[in-house]
C-alpha cells in the first residue's frame, strides 16, 4: 500500500470569495421590479376595493385599511430595493458566485462540475427592457440551484454559452 498522507490545510491561505468583485444587476431590472409590484398591488387593491364595496360595515375602517395598505406598499418597496442592491454575481475560472438576501446575505458558490443544466428566461416585462434571467440547475438539488435575474439579454446568452461549454467539457 502506498504511503498515505493527510496534511492539514492552512485555511487562512485559501482564496476568499468575499474579495471577488461582483457584477450588479442591470439598472433597468429595478424598473421591471417596480412594474411587477405595481401590477401586484393593483390586483390586491382592486380585491380590497371589492370587499369594501360589498361589505358596507368595513367602510367604517376605510382610513385604517388605507393606512395599512400604504404602509405595506412602502415596506415592500423598501425591502425590494435592498434586495435589488444586494444581488450580485460573478463567473470565475472554476465556479459561479451569486449573492442575495435582505437581512442576511447569502453567497452561493457553485463549481462548474456541479452544473447540470442552464436555462435562459425572458419575462414579458423583462423582454421589453431587453433583460433575461439565467437559471443554473445543479447536481445538489433545488436548494443549490440559482436564478440570476436582470441581466442584459446578450450578456445572458453569452453566460449560457459559457456554462454550456463547461458542461460539454465535463462529458
Amino acid at each position: 500500500m502506498e504511503d498515505f498522507t493527510n496534511e492539514t490545510i492552512d485555511t487562512t491561505q485559501l482564496p476568499k470569495f468575499e474579495d471577488v468583485s461582483l457584477s450588479v444587476l442591470h439598472p433597468d431590472y429595478w424598473k421591471v421590479t417596480l412594474i411587477n409590484l405595481a401590477v401586484f398591488f393593483l390586483i390586491i387593491g382592486t380585491g380590497v376595493g371589492f370587499v369594501l364595496f360589498f361589505n358596507i360595515e368595513l367602510l367604517a375602517f376605510l382610513l385604517e385599511i388605507s393606512i395599512g395598505f400604504g404602509v405595506l406598499v412602502l415596506l415592500v418597496l423598501f425591502f425590494s430595493r435592498i434586495s435589488f442592491k444586494k444581488k450580485g454575481f460573478a463567473f470565475r475560472t472554476h465556479d459561479v458566485l451569486f449573492r442575495h438576501g435582505i437581512i442576511a446575505t447569502n453567497t452561493l458558490v457553485i463549481p462548474y462540475n456541479r452544473v447540470q443544466h442552464v436555462a435562459l428566461h425572458e419575462g414579458l416585462i423583462s423582454r421589453f427592457f431587453g433583460l433575461a434571467k439565467i437559471q443554473i440547475f445543479t447536481a445538489g438539488g433545488s436548494s443549490s440551484d440559482i436564478e440570476i435575474p436582470g441581466i442584459a439579454k446578450e450578456q445572458a446568452e453569452n453566460i449560457k454559452q459559457l456554462l454550456m461549454g463547461k458542461i460539454q467539457k465535463q462529458l
